[in-house]
């Protein structure tokens, strides 16, 4: 039993060993190498796309809570939108004040980059 079990163990090893000089022995004479290479890159940057996607969502949410919880801010008023990392803030607040403190609150939230404020509006 031993010593199959030793076999076993010995022709994993050198099948583990042989893999990358496989892959090396064949990147010359197999075209479908260089498509699959061709792939990879393009799901690499499908996923960077997401992944800012993502960012840009996880931002937006945090400023708009970041707004409501606090009565400083009358968040259901204001309108928050974010494209690669810039937040942009809309709607009207009563005060100049509260206009301040929305833009203040977007500016320190991880990832933000700027803040656009500029449909953002005081009545006062």
């Amino acid at each position: 039993m031993n010593m199959i079990q030793n076999s076993l163990t010995a022709a994993a090893a050198a099948v583990a060993l042989s893999l990358p000089m496989a892959g090396a022995a064949f990147a010359d004479t197999t075209p479908a190498l260089d498509k699959a290479n061709t792939v990879m890159l393009a799901a690499n940057d499908t996923m960077e796309e997401a992944g800012d996607a993502t960012s840009d969502t996880w931002i937006t949410t945090k400023v708009k809570s970041s707004l409501l919880v606090e009565g400083a801010t009358p968040g259901m008023d204001i309108e928050v939108e974010t494209k690669d990392g810039v937040v942009s803030l809309s709607g009207t607040v009563a005060t100049e004040a509260e206009r301040e403190m929305a833009i203040s609150k977007a500016k320190g939230i991880k990832g933000v980059r700027e803040v656009s404020a500029d449909g953002l509006k005081s009545v006062d």
